[in-house]
């Protein structure tokens, strides 16, 4: 053997071939095979010859030519066996590539063959072979004919089917790589890249987990071919499918069975994160896939899924990506929770179209992932919440007051866009160490550099990560020091909630509390009101949680804060005592304020309750405070009236008056200081061990005591004009005299509330004591009448009534003894209070406007006030006195009130549970259950534990309510009171779950109201009709409920034709002739909110076809047939179209309502145009097919809408023009002003209608061309409006002809001025 291999080598390097040819062709096949294996797998001079076989194997020969053949045959799978060295593998595969194109075309196509066979049985597994495949099929295509079975192809045709038989047969797992890699260098048509593109990706599934990121490289590398989409849509819908995998896995771990191959997790996360890099990679070094890929979520936010979401944040790194990527991620996220919001506000829309994906579930999916490694990914993810936290955040409203108040719940699609930026960043901070310190930095630079905008939202995040990692901030305590500096500078509100947040830390950190404290004193002598005032915020928040030792622990005490992370002792010996120091230093600078401006002592006065109920210690320092305070103001002599002196509560600056000392506030912050320190002393019953500060205590509270009843006695003496406060006196805001008695008629109501509040509660019940507070409250009744008098005269807007200075807890306190105090003892001293019905209607009104105030702001003045469980409580027993109240007295009873024109008490009581139902659903929606069942009326008819039923008991008893108020006659209706009720059961029903039979109930009895109730007014019957239309859209679809009311207003108001009788239709009573109008809009506003739906589905539609892959046309008419959604939508726009019909025969009255109809149906063409250009986009894809129902809906639009619409717009023009015509001359001229104001107004509503009718004509021309179906068949010819001939006219101006000259003459005189008239109208 060695030596035909010497020989064959010695020959081929002589110069003559004949001789190696000659011993070539005396060796044997087998011989020559032998000799080639043995001389490779030793690897010695293999390469040479096979150079000498070649050599002396000329291709021109057929000889020549088998003997290469024969070569190649027996080289190839000896390469692929894996016996050889690799180098020598390698050097044999290089030279069978050189000699390849010198192969005859039959020689090239059995070596094809060989590949695909081998690669068929799966023996191409280490694929070194595979480097000749390419080689061989380009050589293929250049052939020219080659016979394939019985007739020839040509090499291009030959080496198609061969790639198509490859890619169709089995691939083993093992080669897909090799093959992939292959590919590469084959050169190929569009057609056969994306057959083959195809089955690699389908292979991904049958591949090892581990495999994948190579594969995927090289699939990016074939990506420079072609193809890009569907590489990319691959990869990702792959990855889509094992994260759904994954998550089902986890879910219902339990119940596997064992052969499901599990995929564990953390693999596949680094697997994806892999990916991600090398794709973002590919992107870099070729921008057509970075395009490519965007471009797929561009249309829909559909195909997200949070790998593809991490893939976009990693991509975000590219600088000329990042923009566009932040702004389709937001987009998706704004569009994902609008639609979200808009499916779950219609049952027509749930039915239709059942899911929705989340884009918000998606994003945070792709947080928590990211916590496997992938570092690229966090870069993007901080920019991404802090672009939707800085777009979506609330916005200032005017005066840079922010518009929306701090509401617990995200409501709408921008608050819950703005709070998932919070909830990413949240995550990111507590998963990613390298990220924590430029999230912090970012937030805190946001506090201090928007001081324009509201930065709630930036406020709750700072919180939340102050309290998810105390420890990791304290890292960073410079940058909280660095942003205290700023503390003068900020907004008052940003002060208190940053101050707040940073409260856990302070209690561990000295460097940080001091700090404050320094920035907090130099802002106590700031020239800016707002610095002072933070100062002031600063040190009280301080004062209550540093606790002293030894204060009392009330449950009211406890530390607002505790975080588990804080594991510091703040009360050990040492740190009580330091406390103590620290406090009464801080008392001493707040003693400062007492010298300054009335809204910084009201916030200190507002402020020492809560200091004093969480720091008992610090009573005696406080109380002196206060004590030292009331002593300026106050007349120690007994007999000298008024018990106060006003002069030095106000001060002047030029002409300008100025409040100084808000002295009712002081007052009322002392008394209840007082009260609570007797109270706990009381309920602590200390020992007379401490008997110095007890002395000490007695001391100031009995001086206090002394005043407070020497201030009651002596205000109850007091006469108006004591305080110059009589009826003569002027209480003008514009001079200055005005403005004074103003404040002082202010402070002195303010001190007889607080002076009631005290005395009531020092009365205990006792007779003689509680007729002493109704004088004061006669001489607080008096003045505020005064001020109301003087106030509801003169040009100026009316005074505000001042906020009352009663606690929310006394009001509530009131209101209940008032009502429902049965008790014996307490009878006799109750009975002097309930005599005066001012007074019992004075406690209701307070305590409405308590709440008002707790639904505006979330909080009301006075203690506790802040303390929001506190508050709940309060609102709990004020539900249950209103409604007993409401409920237990009939109205009857107050006919003697009706003379007067004020609301009666059952109706305040009625204001008084709206606001309460609305503030709880907004500020306490989980706790609305717990109000409801406090109320004590429930325990014998309804389950107290089902949340639902509890509920529907209180909607039934307002129902009752109602349906007393309908049952009565017109002139008994009190339409205010119905409207109250019909509020409340909006709020309440929208508890109930729209799937119960509750809810069932509630629509049939508000449709029975509707259709029996016949009343003519007008604010009713919108209250009314809301509710039903809020019922109905979650119930099912309200186009049907839209065309009975429309019948109802036709048949209401008549035609616009006057010799048309319309036929008399009564669906629902409620709907009269005063009422038509306002229904009309009612109407026209859900035809909006259809109109939105319809536009919504189609939109959705038209993305979803664009996206689909186009089916074959047979498979396509059935699907056109059967859609869902084309069939809802045509159905809709049917009764619409009907409903809209009959609305635009109605008399409507000129003005607004009939400018909204205009708009309405100029909407409705639009959206008919969008229908018609979604088939347009069908019919080029589908083969020009129409469904029936659309024709039908063609044809109602052409032959019944469109007429009726040129009919109204005649009307419309003529109703105004004629508007002015009867009347007298003096009043001509204002009624055509009037009349041309509302015509330059509507004039555009008129066009608009007919721009949109006329497009709707032109796309319906674009589509029977296209579609072969002639739509224009059911059009009218338009009418043109420039030169209308009305018949009737005509016929009467002939026969006006025919009569004598004169009359001819006067009428011309007219003709000629009637078109002026016209010109100027329009």
């Amino acid at each position: 053997m060695k030596g035909e291999m010497d020989k064959i080598v010695s020959l081929a390097e002589e110069e003559s071939t004949a001789e190696l040819q000659k011993y070539l062709s005396s060796l044997t096949n087998d011989q020559l095979i032998t000799a080639t294996t043995n001389s490779a797998l030793k690897g010695k001079k293999v390469c040479s010859m096979i150079k000498g076989i070649f050599k002396g194997s000329p291709p021109v020969s057929s000889e020549g030519a088998n003997r290469r053949l024969l070569v190649y045959e027996h080289l190839i799978p000896l390469c692929e066996s894996g016996d050889l060295q690799t180098e020598v593998a390698a050097d044999i595969i290089g030279l069978l590539m050189l000699e390849t194109h010198t192969l005859p075309g039959s020689s090239l196509a059995k070596l094809a063959n060989i590949f695909v066979d081998a690669i068929r049985v799966g023996k191409m597994g280490s694929g070194k072979s595979l480097e000749l495949f390419p080689t061989i099929l380009t050589a293929l295509a250049a052939c020219e004919a080659l016979s394939y079975g019985k007739g020839e192809l040509s090499g291009e045709e030959y080496k198609k089917q061969l790639i198509n038989s490859l890619c169709s047969s089995r691939w083993d797992p093992q080669c897909v790589i090799h093959l992939t890699t292959m590919f590469r260098d084959v050169p190929m048509s569009s057609e056969e890249l994306q057959f083959l593109v195809e089955k690699v990706l389908r292979m991904f599934s049958k591949l090892d987990l581990q495999e994948i990121p190579p594969l995927v490289y090289q699939l990016l590398l074939l990506s420079a071919k072609g193809c890009k989409k569907q590489i990319l849509d691959g990869i990702v819908s792959y990855f889509r499918d094992q994260d759904i995998r994954q998550e089902e896995e986890q879910k219902n771990g339990e119940n596997l069975h064992l052969e499901v191959q599990t995929i564990p997790q953390d693999q596949l996360r680094h697997v994806e994160g892999t990916v991600i890099l090398h794709i973002v990679f590919a992107i870099r070094m070729d921008h057509e896939l970075g395009r490519e890929f965007l471009k797929s979520f561009k249309t829909s936010y559909g195909n997200l899924c949070p790998f593809s979401v991490a893939l976009l944040l990693s991509f975000a790194r590219i600088q000329r990506y990042e923009e566009q990527v932040f702004d389709l991620l937001k987009g998706a996220v704004i569009r994902s929770f609008k639609d979200e919001q808009l499916q779950q506000g219609s049952k027509f829309l749930q039915d239709v179209l059942p899911g929705h994906c989340s884009v918000a579930k998606m994003i945070l999916d792709a947080v928590k992932n990211s916590v496997f490694g992938w570092d690229h990914v966090t870069q993007g993810l901080v920019q991404l919440g802090f672009v939707l936290m800085d777009t979506f955040g609330p916005k200032p409203g005017p005066f840079g007051k922010s518009t929306e108040g701090p509401v617990s719940a995200a409501r709408t699609p921008q608050q819950q866009a703005c709070k998932l930026g919070g909830q990413m960043l949240l995550q990111g901070f507590k998963i990613h160490e390298p990220i924590r310190g430029e999230i912090l930095e970012q937030v805190l630079n946001r506090l201090v550099t928007k001081t324009a905008s509201p930065v709630t939202h930036y406020l709750d995040l700072f919180s939340d990560l102050v309290t998810s990692a105390p420890m990791i901030l304290l890292e960073s305590s410079s940058k909280v020091t660095e942003t205290f500096d700023h503390l003068t500078y900020l907004p008052l509100a940003t002060v208190q909630g940053l101050l707040k947040a940073v409260q856990p830390l302070l209690k561990v950190s000295m460097s940080l509390k001091d700090s404050l404290i320094l920035v907090l004193r130099k802002a106590m002598f700031s020239s800016q009101l707002d610095g002072r005032k933070s100062a002031v915020t600063g040190f009280l928040l301080l004062l209550k949680n540093f606790k002293v030792l030894g204060s009392l622990s009330s449950s009211q005490c406890s530390q607002a804060i505790s975080s588990s992370q804080v594991q510091v002792d703040v009360h050990s010996r040492y740190n009580s005592a330091a406390n103590e120091a620290f406090c009464l230093e801080i008392l001493s600078s707040l003693r400062r304020c007492l010298g300054q401006q009335a809204d910084v002592r009201l916030m200190l006065y507002e402020g020492f309750y809560d200091v004093l109920r969480r720091n008992s210690q610090l009573a005696s320092s406080i109380m002196q405070t206060l004590l030292s305070q009331v002593r300026r103001y106050y007349e120690p002599e007994q007999d000298l009236l008024p018990p106060i002196k006003l002069e030095p509560c106000i001060t002047a600056h030029g002409d300008q008056v100025f409040l100084q000392e808000p002295l009712a506030h002081l007052v009322s912050c002392t008394v209840h200081c007082l009260m609570w320190l007797q109270n706990a002393q009381r309920a602590a019953n200390l020992n007379a061990d401490d008997s110095d500060e007890e002395e000490e205590e007695e001391g100031y509270r009995a001086e206090l005591q002394a005043m407070l009843e020497s201030m009651t006695r002596r205000m109850i003496k007091c006469e108006l004009e004591d305080f110059e406060l009589d009826k003569s006196a002027e209480f003008s805001l514009g001079s200055s005299v005005g403005v004074k008695n103003n404040i002082y008629a202010v402070l002195v109501m303010g001190l007889y509330e607080v002076l009631m509040e005290y005395n009531f509660i020092k009365a205990n019940y006792n007779k003689s004591r509680f007729e002493e507070l109704l004088e004061l409250f006669n001489k607080h009744h008096k003045l505020s009448e005064i001020l109301k008098e003087k106030s509801g005269k003169g040009r100026a807007p009316s005074h505000k009534t001042p906020r009352s200075l009663l606690s929310m807890g006394f009001v509530s306190t009131l209101i209940t003894v008032l009502f429902r105090d049965n008790s014996q003892s307490r009878e006799e001293a109750l009975s002097v209070l309930r005599s005066s019905g001012e007074f019992v209607r004075y406690a209701l009104c307070v305590a409405v406007q308590k709440i008002q105030q707790l639904e505006e702001s979330g909080h009301t003045d006075g203690p506790d006030g802040q303390h929001s469980d506190k508050t709940f409580r309060f609102l709990c027993d004020m539900t249950s006195v209103l409604m007993w109240r409401y409920t237990n007295i009939p109205a009857a009873v107050e006919e003697a009130g009706r003379k007067e024109k004020r609301c009666s008490l059952s109706q305040l009581c009625l204001e008084g549970l709206l606001r309460i139902f609305t503030t709880c659903q907004q500020r306490y929606p989980e706790r609305m259950a717990q109000l409801l069942s406090t109320m004590d009326m429930a325990e014998d008819e309804a389950e107290q534990d089902d949340a639902a039923e509890m509920n529907y008991f209180y909607i039934r008893q307002f129902q009752r309510a109602l349906f007393t108020q309908l049952s009565g006659g017109e002139e008994e209706f009190n339409s205010r009171e119905a409207q109250l009720l019909v509020s409340i059961l909006t709020v309440l029903s929208r508890q109930l779950k729209p799937t119960s039979k509750q809810f069932t109930q509630m629509i049939t009895w508000t449709v029975k109201i509707c259709k029996e109730t016949s009343f003519e007014d007008s604010a009713f019957c919108k209250g009314l009709l809301s509710l039903l239309f809020s019922l109905q859209v979650l119930y099912k679809s309200q186009t049907g409920l839209l065309l009975e009311l429309c019948q109802d207003i036709h048949s209401q108001l008549g035609d616009i034709d006057q010799d048309v009788e319309v036929e008399k239709q009564s669906h629902f009573s409620i709907i009269n002739m005063k009422t038509a109008t306002t229904a009309a809009l009612l109407v026209l506003s859900q035809v909006d909110r259809v109109l939105d739906e319809v536009d919504w589905l189609i939109t959705r539609k038209k993305t979803q076809t664009a996206s689909d892959k186009p089916a074959s046309a047979e498979a396509s008419q059935a699907a056109a047939q059967q859609d869902p959604v084309e069939k809802a939508v045509t159905l809709q726009l049917g009764t619409l179209l009907t409903a809209l019909n009959e609305l635009v025969q109605t008399a409507l009255l000129p003005g607004n309502c009939t400018i909204t109809l205009l708009r309405e149906l100029s909407r409705t063409y639009t959206i008919l145009t969008t229908l018609v250009k979604y088939y347009i986009q069908m019919c080029a894809s589908q083969h020009g097919y129409l469904p029936n129902r659309f024709e039908k809906l063609v044809k109602l639009s052409g032959s019944h809408l469109t007429p009726q619409c040129y009919s109204f717009i005649t009307y419309a023009q003529s109703g105004e023009s004629s508007f002015g015509d009867d009347k007298k001359k003096k009043k001509r001229n204002e009624v055509n002003t009037a009349a041309s104001a509302k015509l330059l107004r509507e004039t555009k509503a008129i066009p608009n209608l007919i721009f949109s009718i006329e497009q709707y004509e032109k796309y319906l021309i674009t589509l029977s061309k296209k579609s072969k179906v002639n739509l224009m068949q059911y059009m009218k010819l338009s009418t043109s409006r420039d030169f209308r001939i009305n018949a009737a006219t005509l016929d009467a101006a002939l026969q006006e002809q025919e009569e004598p000259e004169e009359t001819q003459e006067s009428q011309e005189t007219e003709e000629a001025q009637e078109p002026k008239q016209k010109k100027r109208k329009q």
